[in-house]
């Protein structure tokens, strides 16, 4: 009997073995050489530590796969996602698309155009998403069955686009099923599961992601910063520190540099001395400050953010730099809207970075991707009505000359408001040029009369659409292949006050993000304020 015993509990060890080498994230090797595997359910996800607050039932998932005859191997993958969420939704929650949702409907958009992947051209679902996107107060319950719908074919479209854009075996499906946030967790247990993650094949999705790899490296840094304590909060100060002052104070300065390493050495004295200096001026511009080597109160204040909080600045820039290109294919435009500039690449080459004004607060520049395909010089700005309701309006019944004195036009009146234009010429609105990408949110590119907004180290000022610094170098680039387009007619139809729209031959995609952590060409992190809240939201959702 004892024998029988020891041989069934060899069986069971043996079969929870297997059970636990099929669970690992190597169980799979890609779309084309793929084990029949589905994640578990994971019950312990509830309302109360989910990521999103909205569940379905497993049976929806079931008539949608066999009402759209989906094959065997994409319905494995679309029931073992939602096993591992505890079928909840991923791209929804009551208060309508999450973050990720747009960042990977943004991806979508930018993967469908670049390399007209024709699964992925669904009319009906581009239709939903566009007016889905622009709305501002969406309500989302489980009873609509129309996002119902939409949210298992969002999935579905992204285990296509995953196996379509990454080569085999780079991103598991466990390593998929993690894109999106499922269940709230301590941050360092998060980074802890990034960093120890091992793969037999020895690949990883960070491979073929660098702007991705370059960020875990930091998190390896964060996570052990966290682990020995974080740093030494530095006691405020109103008084102004530069280089040759000696004060108590700058002992802890010292120390807490020493710790993200932009001071380095030993040096733990009560002076202000050139290494210091050059500490500080590195920490003003990772951190979008000027850098006057000047320490304020204000830069006290950032150096106090606590490590802990970094940390997970850290991991939820890391997700959504998984829904940006990894390695575009050609021209590329992308703004980062909390670092307030633009990059244009040419492949992995980064052509040229130009200063940019975003919206404020309120008047948010949306996240989205789009293709650059008209300039229009000297153009018409067409107010919008929101400014005609809350700005014009008033303005005339202080000055009923307001529009001769800002160069406007009434076009026509229609419904409440008239619908009003400025002319072309020196002080309007949009400039001497404007970049259009079509987009549901009615952004775009322009050139601007208030050049002194570019000074300032943090420029979040539009009513949405973006502000160029330099539009005349823009407009360069964007003709360089057109040999008709010369400088000097750039000039020329800049200035002209005659509105022209001018087609690209090479539409260039636009790519709008929201990174507040990221490491530059320079090997650099660099940590930026979160302007919109967007960081304040997803921490909530995300982190125990």
């Amino acid at each position: 009997m004892k024998y029988i015993f020891i041989y069934l509990v060899m069986i069971c060890s043996l079969a929870v073995a297997c059970g636990n080498a099929q669970d690992s994230d190597d169980d799979e090797n890609g779309s084309g050489n793929e084990i029949k595997n589905v994640s578990s359910r994971n019950r312990s996800i509830n309302k109360s530590n989910s990521y999103s607050d909205l569940f379905m039932d497993s049976s929806t998932v079931e008539a949608f796969i066999t009402k759209k005859k989906i094959p065997d191997s994409v319905a494995r993958r679309i029931r073992s996602f939602y096993n591992t969420r505890n079928y909840q939704y991923a791209w929804f929650t009551s208060e309508g698309l999450t973050e990720q949702a747009r960042g990977f409907w943004s991806l979508h958009e930018y993967h469908t155009s670049e390399f007209k992947d024709s699964v992925l051209l669904n009319k009906e679902l581009q239709r939903k998403m566009d007016a889905l996107t622009v709305e501002e107060d969406l309500a989302v319950n489980t009873s609509n069955k129309s996002i119902q719908q939409i949210e298992i074919t969002l999935t579905q479209h992204f285990i296509h686009y995953v196996e379509a854009a990454y080569p085999d075996g780079y991103v598991k499906r466990k390593e998929m099923e993690r894109f999106v946030p499922y269940q709230k967790v301590k941050a360092i247990y998060l980074a802890d599961s990034l960093l120890n993650k091992k793969h037999k094949d020895n690949k990883y999705f960070e491979d073929v992601h660098p702007p991705y790899r370059k960020l875990k490296e930091q998190l390896a840094k964060y996570t052990e910063i966290v682990k020995n304590g974080g740093w030494p909060m530095i006691p405020e100060t109103q008084k102004k520190l530069k280089k040759g002052d000696s004060a108590k104070v700058i002992t802890a300065i010292k120390k807490r540099l020493h710790i993200t390493g932009e001071l380095p050495g030993t040096d733990t004295s009560r002076m202000f001395n050139d290494t210091l200096e050059m500490a500080v001026k590195d920490f003003q511009l990772r951190h979008g400050f000027k850098n006057t080597g000047i320490i304020t109160a204000v830069l006290i204040k950032e150096m106090n953010i606590p490590a802990d909080l970094r940390l997970k600045q850290l991991l939820m820039n890391m997700g959504r730099m998984r829904w940006l290109p990894s390695e575009p294919a050609g021209a590329l435009m992308l703004v980062n809207i909390p670092e307030f500039m633009l990059h244009a690449y040419e492949g992995n080459q980064r052509v040229f970075d130009m200063a940019v004004v975003v919206g404020k607060e309120g008047h948010n520049t949306t996240m989205f991707t789009g293709d650059l395909n008209q300039i229009v010089f000297s153009p018409y700005w067409n107010v919008p009505e929101s400014i005609v309701k809350d700005e014009i309006i008033p303005a005339l019944a202080k000055n009923p000359s307001y529009l001769t004195s800002q160069n406007m036009e009434i076009v026509k009146q229609t419904g409440e408001y008239p619908v009003i234009r400025q002319l072309p010429g020196p002080n309007n609105a949009l400039g001497k040029v404007k970049f259009l990408f079509p987009n549901n949110y009615n952004i775009y590119f322009h050139d601007t009369p208030s050049k002194s907004l570019f000074e300032q180290s943090k420029r979040a000022y539009s009513h949405g659409c973006i502000r160029l610094s330099d539009p005349e170098k823009m407009a360069n680039y964007l003709l360089r292949n057109q040999p008709e387009w010369t400088p000097d007619k750039i000039f020329e139809a800049m200035n002209a006050e005659e509105e022209k729209y001018v087609k690209l031959k090479n539409p260039v995609p636009v790519v709008i993000t929201y990174l507040t952590a990221w490491v530059d060409d320079d090997g650099k992190l660099n940590f930026r304020e979160d302007i919109y809240k967007h960081d304040q939201k997803l921490e909530e959702k995300m982190f125990q």
